[in-house]
Protein backbone atom coordinates (compact mmCIF):
# COMPACT_ATOMS: atom_id res chain seq x y z
CA UNK A 1 0.00 0.00 0.00
CA UNK A 2 2.87 2.29 0.92
CA UNK A 3 4.56 1.86 -2.77
CA UNK A 4 1.01 2.78 -4.49
CA UNK A 5 1.25 5.52 -2.42
CA UNK A 6 4.43 7.10 -3.12
CA UNK A 7 4.04 6.33 -6.79
CA UNK A 8 0.57 8.30 -7.04
CA UNK A 9 2.00 10.97 -4.85
CA UNK A 10 5.59 11.00 -7.58
CA UNK A 11 3.11 11.06 -10.61
CA UNK A 12 0.88 14.26 -9.34
CA UNK A 13 4.08 15.60 -8.32
CA UNK A 14 5.29 15.39 -11.99
CA UNK A 15 1.99 16.40 -13.57
CA UNK A 16 2.12 19.51 -11.42
CA UNK A 17 5.79 20.23 -12.74
CA UNK A 18 4.64 19.82 -16.14
CA UNK A 19 1.24 21.96 -16.00
CA UNK A 20 3.56 24.49 -14.31
CA UNK A 21 6.17 24.42 -16.84
CA UNK A 22 3.52 24.64 -19.95
CA UNK A 23 1.53 28.05 -17.89
CA UNK A 24 4.56 29.67 -16.70
CA UNK A 25 6.52 28.96 -20.20
CA UNK A 26 3.11 30.00 -22.45
CA UNK A 27 3.47 33.04 -20.03
CA UNK A 28 7.13 34.01 -20.47
CA UNK A 29 6.11 33.82 -24.35
CA UNK A 30 4.23 36.41 -24.45
CA UNK A 31 6.45 38.47 -22.43
CA UNK A 32 8.68 37.57 -25.19
CA UNK A 33 6.62 38.64 -27.99
CA UNK A 34 6.00 41.51 -26.14
CA UNK A 35 9.27 42.85 -25.17
CA UNK A 36 11.35 41.52 -28.30
CA UNK A 37 11.83 38.71 -30.35
CA UNK A 38 15.46 38.59 -29.43
CA UNK A 39 14.77 38.36 -25.55
CA UNK A 40 12.16 35.58 -26.32
CA UNK A 41 14.29 32.56 -25.85
CA UNK A 42 15.10 34.33 -22.01
CA UNK A 43 11.80 34.79 -21.05
CA UNK A 44 11.12 31.24 -22.37
CA UNK A 45 13.46 29.87 -20.15
CA UNK A 46 12.65 31.83 -17.35
CA UNK A 47 9.08 30.77 -17.39
CA UNK A 48 9.79 27.15 -17.77
CA UNK A 49 12.03 27.12 -14.53
CA UNK A 50 9.39 29.04 -12.49
CA UNK A 51 6.64 27.28 -13.53
CA UNK A 52 8.78 23.83 -12.48
CA UNK A 53 10.13 25.49 -8.99
CA UNK A 54 6.06 26.30 -8.73
CA UNK A 55 4.75 23.23 -9.92
CA UNK A 56 6.91 21.02 -7.41
CA UNK A 57 6.35 22.94 -4.57
CA UNK A 58 2.64 22.02 -5.24
CA UNK A 59 0.98 25.41 -6.55
CA UNK A 60 -1.66 23.95 -8.59
CA UNK A 61 -4.35 26.00 -7.40
CA UNK A 62 -1.99 29.30 -8.46
CA UNK A 63 -1.38 27.67 -11.84
CA UNK A 64 -4.96 26.60 -12.37
CA UNK A 65 -6.15 30.66 -11.57
CA UNK A 66 -3.88 31.91 -14.10
CA UNK A 67 -4.98 29.41 -16.92
CA UNK A 68 -8.58 30.35 -16.59
CA UNK A 69 -7.89 34.40 -16.47
CA UNK A 70 -5.70 33.83 -19.75
CA UNK A 71 -8.53 32.33 -21.29
CA UNK A 72 -10.99 34.57 -20.22
CA UNK A 73 -8.67 37.53 -20.62
CA UNK A 74 -7.68 36.95 -24.48
CA UNK A 75 -11.35 36.24 -25.28
CA UNK A 76 -12.56 39.15 -23.72
CA UNK A 77 -10.06 41.18 -25.76
CA UNK A 78 -11.10 39.28 -28.67
CA UNK A 79 -14.75 40.43 -28.32
CA UNK A 80 -13.80 44.12 -27.37
CA UNK A 81 -10.86 45.11 -29.53
CA UNK A 82 -9.99 42.11 -32.17
CA UNK A 83 -7.55 39.65 -33.34
CA UNK A 84 -4.83 41.96 -33.21
CA UNK A 85 -5.13 42.31 -29.03
CA UNK A 86 -5.82 39.10 -28.17
CA UNK A 87 -2.26 38.22 -26.21
CA UNK A 88 -2.79 41.73 -24.66
CA UNK A 89 -5.79 40.44 -22.55
CA UNK A 90 -4.28 36.77 -22.48
CA UNK A 91 -1.23 38.76 -20.56
CA UNK A 92 -3.59 40.74 -18.62
CA UNK A 93 -6.08 38.05 -17.92
CA UNK A 94 -3.17 35.92 -16.48
CA UNK A 95 -1.63 38.33 -14.31
CA UNK A 96 -5.10 38.99 -12.84
CA UNK A 97 -6.06 35.08 -12.45
CA UNK A 98 -2.86 34.93 -10.74
CA UNK A 99 -3.28 37.79 -8.43
CA UNK A 100 -6.84 36.50 -7.54
CA UNK A 101 -5.71 33.08 -7.15
CA UNK A 102 -3.31 33.61 -4.64
CA UNK A 103 -5.95 35.43 -2.61
CA UNK A 104 -8.55 32.80 -2.87
CA UNK A 105 -5.74 30.33 -1.95
CA UNK A 106 -5.16 32.20 0.94
CA UNK A 107 -8.59 32.61 1.94
CA UNK A 108 -9.62 29.09 1.08
CA UNK A 109 -6.35 28.00 3.69
CA UNK A 110 -7.25 30.37 6.45
CA UNK A 111 -11.16 28.95 6.50
CA UNK A 112 -9.31 25.25 6.42
CA UNK A 113 -7.79 26.25 9.31
CA UNK A 114 -10.38 27.94 11.02
CA UNK A 115 -12.66 25.23 10.84
CA UNK A 116 -9.53 22.40 12.49
CA UNK A 117 -9.38 24.21 15.23
CA UNK A 118 -12.79 24.76 16.51
CA UNK A 119 -13.24 21.12 15.60
CA UNK A 120 -13.77 19.04 19.28
CA UNK A 121 -10.52 16.50 20.31
CA UNK A 122 -11.64 13.38 21.31
CA UNK A 123 -10.33 12.72 25.08
CA UNK A 124 -7.82 10.21 25.29
CA UNK A 125 -7.00 7.89 27.47
CA UNK A 126 -4.46 7.39 29.50
CA UNK A 127 -1.86 5.16 28.46
CA UNK A 128 -0.34 2.33 31.33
Amino acid sequence: MAVEQVQSTSLWKGLDIVLGMAVMGTVGTLIGIVMDNGLLPVTVGVGLVLGGGIGFLGGRRFLISIMIGTVLGGALAWLLAGLDRIWVGAGAGAAMGGFLGVHISMLLDARAARKAENEPVAPVAPQP
